[in-house]
């Protein structure tokens, strides 16, 4: 590859240095010669921004006074980068040092290519894959989608780049001219069903998504919200609704509302509810309303 594009790096901060730190030494081992770093603190009240100021003079770190959201802080990022490519990473990742060579080199090889992601492990249990493509197809009916390769134990048989239907949030890269036709994350989201929104804008404007399985990461998951989170519940049902209402036609998002109430959110309360989580059937409830109405 002659042409070495800057890729511009972002990740997001909350609480976190420990995680954060971790993500950017292993950036610091890349071999790829043409990186950025850009750091966005979502208003951390620990001691995240003297870290980073002092252990990191390098990168390019962005203080909120509030939390913008995975949304509102990546678009914060892309704005504030330099880069031909934007590399939205989740700073509970790890990635390996030779990562980014295929991903830059597969996007520049395609012209209708727009976006990109790398094959994801789990970091805690490396022998099993997280992401190896999108969904067969995105379900924005039921808002269920399971990722291609999900719980696969290694060694795996991806072994060429393919089209997908969607990137994954935690190591999403898009050509910056991209961006500049389909828009920005979807502020409105806030966290939670983003990466789906932005390829499917990606594909109705008539690029591709493409899965690199050369590329490698390991993924610690669900490390700022945990899944047991009323705010990740409430976001969830919430966003799964708003999704459907972009883009599917009236009946079909009908068909969505209605799994919602009679379905999916009467069995979950339930299983909460045995559980004592009463936090979260309340969460649920009032995502599903908000999304409705």
């Amino acid at each position: 590859m002659t042409h070495t594009p800057k890729v511009s790096v972002i990740l997001l901060n909350w609480n976190q240095y420990a995680l954060t730190a971790a993500c950017i030494n292993s950036l610091k081992e890349c071999t790829y010669p043409n990186i950025e770093i850009v750091v966005v603190d979502q208003a951390s009240h620990d001691n995240s921004v003297a870290l980073l100021q002092e252990c990191y003079p390098e990168i390019t770190l962005i203080q909120n006074a509030k939390n913008t959201g995975f949304t509102g802080g990546n678009n914060q990022g892309m704005r504030a980068a330099t880069g031909e490519y934007f590399l939205l990473l989740n700073n509970d990742t790890e990635v390996n040092p030779s990562f980014l060579e295929p991903l830059v080199e597969a996007l520049e090889s395609d012209a209708t290519a727009a976006a990109a992601s790398p094959l994801i492990r789990f970091f805690f249990t490396p022998s099993f894959i997280q992401y190896a493509g999108g969904p067969e197809s995105i379900d924005l009916i039921r808002g269920r989608n399971v990722w291609r390769g999900w719980r696969t134990q290694m060694p795996h048989s991806y072994s060429s780049v393919e089209k997908t239907t969607a990137a994954h949030g935690a190591a999403f890269m898009i050509k910056r001219s991209i961006v500049e036709k389909i828009g920005m994350l979807d502020e409105k989201l806030f966290i939670y069903y983003e990466e789906y929104d932005w390829s499917l804008r990606i594909r109705e404007a008539g690029f591709s998504i493409l899965f690199v399985p050369r590329s490698e990461i390991l993924h610690k998951e669900s490390m700022t919200l945990t899944k047991d989170s009323p705010f990740r519940t409430k976001l969830m049902a919430r966003n799964r609704l708003w999704l459907s209402k972009k883009y599917l036609p009236f009946y079909k998002h009908f068909l969505s509302v209605s799994y919602v109430w009679f379905c999916s959110m009467p069995l979950n309360i339930i299983r909460y509810a045995a559980r004592n989580k009463f936090d979260l059937a309340k969460a649920l409830f009032a995502g599903s309303v908000e999304g409705t109405f």
